[in-house]
């Protein structure tokens, strides 16, 4: 199993979606560790866990964006088959995460080009 901790491995002040709105981004955080480290654990086959907790919160569009992207990019099966979301703090940032973010991540990809 593989680990990464936002508040120490990334910001404890997370962001909000697009690098472009300012300092640790979602995106950011997909394209500079998420995605790295989920890559890795899909070749070694073994589950990644991300813990959310010890940050001073998350805006719904950092979430939405790096673990989306995370969907859009390796796929919904293979990213519920491959992660674990930690959040003792707020567990309903896990629950947005597996039950919206991830599941929905090709529909807000067409909407987003719907509304570009």
């Amino acid at each position: 199993m593989a680990t990464l901790k936002i508040s120490k491995d990334f910001t404890e002040y997370p962001g909000a979606r697009y690098i472009t709105d300012g300092p640790f981004s979602g995106e950011a955080f997909f394209n500079e560790l998420l995605r790295e480290k989920f890559d890795e654990a899909l070749r070694a086959n073994v589950i990644l866990t991300v813990d959310l907790d010890d940050t001073a919160g998350y805006a719904s569009s950092f979430l939405s964006e790096s673990f989306g992207r995370l969907a859009q990019e390796f796929g919904v099966d293979s990213v519920k088959k491959h992660l674990k979301i930690i959040s003792r703090q707020e567990p309903d940032w896990k629950d947005r995460i597996l039950n919206d973010y991830i599941p929905n991540a090709s529909k807000r990809q067409s909407q987003a080009f719907v509304n570009a």
